[in-house]
């Protein structure tokens, strides 16, 4: 039930993208991911509630149901996408289930990226989760000693590291220009490395100016699968830290 794509395209500037779903074991150990509802046009994500983020799916192999992340995507002009799944109806015929240890583990590392061991989300239920889901990004990444800042500092920095300065926005609303430049001034005083995270994504003016300052953005789903979405954070992911 994973690794297939599924065509979408933003309804914000008509980019066509191929989303494939994230897979994650049931409690029987097969693999098991949202059921896309393919021709259904996505939503742009403007406002965020907890309660909202979940979808009931059910395990083909053996009929359990249970509530899973929904399923976004983070285009490249900013907005984030609701993609709709087909609602659960009867359970279909039983498949025969893998054994657990052919479960593959999700992987947040794209195409072309140097090898390394695969990232494992945090399910993001809370602010807290996505600040620690940046951390261990960022570790896996390659920066060392990446903590999260207790407590946060005035200018907004929510994980540190050995050159790093990390800010996460767990809002609701895009992340804003000032919120870019106020990291990166920060992170140039303090000779280190800015990365920016973000729920909701960037507003256009924040894009253009961090792609000036080639300041790596991410857009954090609530799998906890970080997604980059300008050519710095490609850049990073890529190469590491």
């Amino acid at each position: 039930m994973s690794g297939e794509g599924v065509p979408v395209r933003c309804p914000t500037c008509r980019r066509d993208h191929v989303y494939v779903p994230p897979a994650y074991p049931c409690a029987c150990g097969t693999p098991l991911a949202p059921p896309i509802q393919r021709g259904a046009a996505p939503s742009p994500i403007t406002h965020r509630t907890w309660n909202d983020t979940w979808v009931t799916v059910r395990c083909r192999a053996c009929g359990r149901q249970g509530q899973w992340p929904q399923p976004e995507l983070g285009c490249s002009c900013g907005s984030v996408l609701k993609l709709p799944v087909r609602p659960v109806t009867a359970p279909p015929p039983p498949a025969d289930p893998l054994p657990p240890a052919q479960a593959p583990l999700p992987n947040a590392r794209p195409p072309g990226a140097r090898a390394r061991t695969a990232f494992r989300p945090r399910t993001i239920r809370t602010a807290r989760d996505a600040v620690t889901t940046a951390a261990l990004y960022l570790t896996w990444l390659g920066f060392a000693g990446v903590l999260r800042a207790e407590p946060a500092s005035a200018f907004g920095i929510d994980v540190r590291g050995r050159g790093l300065v990390a800010r996460v926005d767990p809002t609701t609303r895009p992340a804003s220009l000032k919120a870019v430049e106020c990291l990166w001034l920060h992170a140039m005083t303090s000779s280190a490395r800015g990365v920016h995270f973000s729920l909701a994504g960037y507003t256009p003016d924040a894009r253009r100016r961090a792609e000036g300052l080639c300041l790596p953005l991410f857009v954090l789903d609530l799998t906890g699968t970080p997604q980059p979405v300008n050519g710095a954070a490609r850049r990073l992911v890529s190469t590491g830290a």
